[in-house]
């Protein structure tokens, strides 16, 4: 499985970067997105992060995208002032804890324009939410969609402009909260630069960018959608996720997307939120497999493949695993040291 993306060698001034005048015009932004700088600063740190991590969709060429190092100065609510490359920052725990892949499909392109916001500029807890919600309709055989999602939640953008949060609407949302704090993400993040091969993945053909690769000062605000407001197409998607009662477990959706066996696993995380939501998952998916059978629908998404590469061992399938580097043990425990903590185990 190919996880290696191409990354840039430090340029020789890396250290005397520090000394640098810091950018100015981002004082729409708070202070503490202001003042947080980034651990891949260093080349050495983000390389050893990237030969323990997949970044790229199964089935898509890695040379779509490079991911780079950010100097001293740099924000993740910096634009693109100077750079001759379209680029956008990610966190690290987008990888490692939420199991986004690139390229972005268009129902979270999507997610992005409606809200307004950057990749990097929507909370960690809310890409849970989105992530959950895409991989619960794709198991119903359900084609998600950015309206259908934010039905269910509400947003109340900050002044100044900090990370957006989707804040849950009592008795529509299905889903549970991904954590009550999502730590140790805000000095985690880097730059992913498009190449000439993945433009068409990320920019429209005349040249803008497919969501806002950019902090916004404006995020979009959201307040009791109606179902009036949804199409006929959203409002299937909505009235069918509101027949589940309980709570669905989106940690444990989430962790779908790096499993070998989708349906399984999700069925086992339905189990536990409940007898009553197990029951009605798979009377659901049965009935709305053969909805899609009788209407001809081929291409819609249902979870029989794999979400991550797997190769035959024994006659056993089971996920691919990254080929040991030698003398980088070290390294990736000083990254993991520095974003989790002396004591993590991860």
């Amino acid at each position: 499985m190919e996880t290696v993306r191409e990354v840039r060698e430090d340029p020789p001034e890396e250290l005397a970067e520090s000394n640098w005048p810091a950018k100015g015009g981002y004082g729409w932004a708070v202070v503490d997105v202001r003042n947080q700088s980034s651990l891949f600063r260093w080349f050495r740190l983000l390389n050893s992060w990237l030969n323990c991590t997949p970044v790229i969709s199964k089935g898509v060429s890695g040379d779509i995208i490079s991911l780079e190092r950010v100097s001293a100065i740099d924000r993740v609510c910096h634009g693109q002032e100077g750079d001759t490359e379209k680029f956008f920052y990610m966190y690290m725990c987008h990888f490692s804890k939420l199991h986004v892949r690139l390229p972005l499909d268009d129902f979270t392109m999507g997610v992005l324009c409606a809200l307004n916001v950057a990749h990097a500029q929507l909370h960690p807890n809310s890409w849970a939410y989105l992530q959950a919600f895409c991989i619960l309709c794709q198991s119903l055989y359900l084609e998600p969609s950015p309206y259908a999602f934010l039905y269910f939640y509400d947003t109340r953008p900050r002044q100044p402009t900090t990370w957006l949060s989707l804040i849950s609407r009592p008795s529509i949302s299905r889903l549970d909260a991904f954590s009550q704090s999502f730590k140790h993400f805000k000095d985690g993040y880097f730059k992913v630069v498009v190449k000439e091969k993945g433009k068409a993945h990320f920019l429209n053909a005349d040249g803008s960018t497919k969501f806002p690769f950019s902090w916004t000062g404006s995020p979009s605000r959201y307040k009791d959608m109606g179902m009036d407001e949804l199409s006929a197409g959203d409002k299937e998607v909505v009235e069918i996720l509101l027949k589940f009662v309980d709570k669905l477990p989106t940690q444990g959706l989430v962790r779908v997307y790096n499993l070998v066996h989708p349906i399984i696993d999700i069925e086992g995380h339905m189990a536990q939120s409940g007898k009553k939501n197990l029951a009605l998952f798979q009377s659901l998916r049965k009935e709305m497999a053969a909805k899609a059978k009788a209407a001809g629908k081929t291409d819609v998404p249902n979870l029989r493949e794999s979400m991550v590469e797997v190769h035959v061992n024994g006659g056993t399938k089971r996920r691919a695993e990254l080929p040991p580097r030698h003398d980088k043990g070290k390294d990736v425990k000083r990254v993991r040291a520095a974003l989790f903590g002396t004591g993590s185990a991860s």
